[in-house]
């Protein structure tokens, strides 16, 4: 019981940071985006960030949209369905394409494929055709959370 409420009041405080960073700071939110309260988003250069429909981003992960040593703002655009990991960084005017995972700690500075998995630093990718489902989960993962929630039921 305690458990759900938690859950849901966490939803509901992501919802509206979502709605907070939309409408007061005009950031690109879509639907069903769950960003972290430790993740840094750039205030710089707000309206330069994108994050399309149920997109995870991690705690300490940071989204970057101007460079200070450069001078320049550029738009950071992070596609549907994607999962950017605990503190990694995605540096100004990279294009994250949908359904994609960017590893944890790993410093992207180059533009990320569609259905791709990178990690490092720099970051590369790692793999290819990707399908994944909301907040950037694998299929094999969603399969498998179904797979043991049915056993969990028939032992009850």
């Amino acid at each position: 019981m305690l458990v759900a409420l938690r859950t849901a009041l966490q939803v509901e405080l992501a919802r509206l940071r979502a709605v907070w960073l939309t409408r007061v700071w005009g950031m690109h939110i879509g639907s069903d985006v769950r960003i972290s309260g430790k993740a840094y988003l750039d205030f710089t250069n707000p309206s330069g960030v994108y994050i399309d429909d149920m997109t995870l981003i991690a705690p300490g992960a940071r989204v970057l949209t101007h460079d200070f040593v450069g001078g320049y703002h550029h738009d950071t655009r992070i596609g549907a369905r994607c999962f950017v990991g605990a503190n990694a960084i995605i540096l100004p005017g990279v294009r994250v394409g949908d359904q994609c995972i960017i590893a944890a700690g790993s410093v992207v500075s180059e533009d990320v494929p569609a259905h791709s998995m990178v990690a490092g630093n720099p970051a590369r990718v790692l793999r290819s055709d990707l399908q994944l489902g909301r907040h950037g989960r694998t299929m094999a993962s969603t399969i498998e959370a179904i797979e043991i929630e049915i056993a969990a039921r028939k032992r009850i």
